[in-house]
């Protein structure tokens, strides 16, 4: 199978660092930093593997997975992402990434994520009951993906005002 890769985050600075180790591993990476850009890439090399970050400027990464699917039906696509909710990985996964990490991910995992030859979910023996604060984080997370992140529509269904939301928005997610 072909090691071409396709990195997609709209973080100069990461996409050349993890550019730079994931061709230490073997890899032939070519970098986009938005989704447009990813697309035309796409079709021009037809990666076997793609790392592709959820938050970026204009659309979200997730808008990519199922282009990438009709381009080549057996790309192995890891989600990364700094914002993991349940809600965005249970979307990836539908739409059909491979994995989904959260940030900071080490490389070697990354690698590992790649290589899987289907869809492995973690088997969690001793789930620990999430705190207040993080139901709550999900719970937005799923609302405002329900609104195709609109932070005005998902303020008006959460009956939340909007600033409140985007204060809320720009924390890092909860620990659980």
């Amino acid at each position: 199978m072909s090691q071409e890769l396709l990195l997609v985050d709209d973080d100069e600075t990461f996409c050349m660092v993890l550019a730079r180790a994931m061709t230490r591993r073997g890899f032939t990476v070519r970098t986009a930093q938005n989704v447009s850009s990813a697309l035309i890439l796409a079709e021009q090399l037809i990666p076997a593997y793609v790392v592709l970050d959820l938050k970026m400027a204009g659309e979200t990464g997730l808008s990519l997975i199922a282009q990438l699917r009709q381009l080549n039906p057996a790309v192995r696509i890891v989600m990364l992402t700094g914002y993991a909710s349940i809600a965005t990985a249970v979307d990836a996964i539908k739409l059909g990434a491979t994995h989904y990490l959260a940030k900071p991910a080490e490389v070697d995992e990354i690698v590992a994520a790649l290589r899987q030859d289907e869809v492995v979910l973690p088997v969690v023996q001793d789930i620990p009951t999430p705190s207040l604060d993080r139901l709550e984080w999900e719970h937005i997370q799923r609302v405002l993906n329900e609104h195709d992140g609109n932070i005005s529509a998902t303020a008006r269904a959460l009956n939340m005002h909007r600033r409140t939301l985007q204060r809320k928005l720009f924390k890092h997610p909860v620990k659980v």
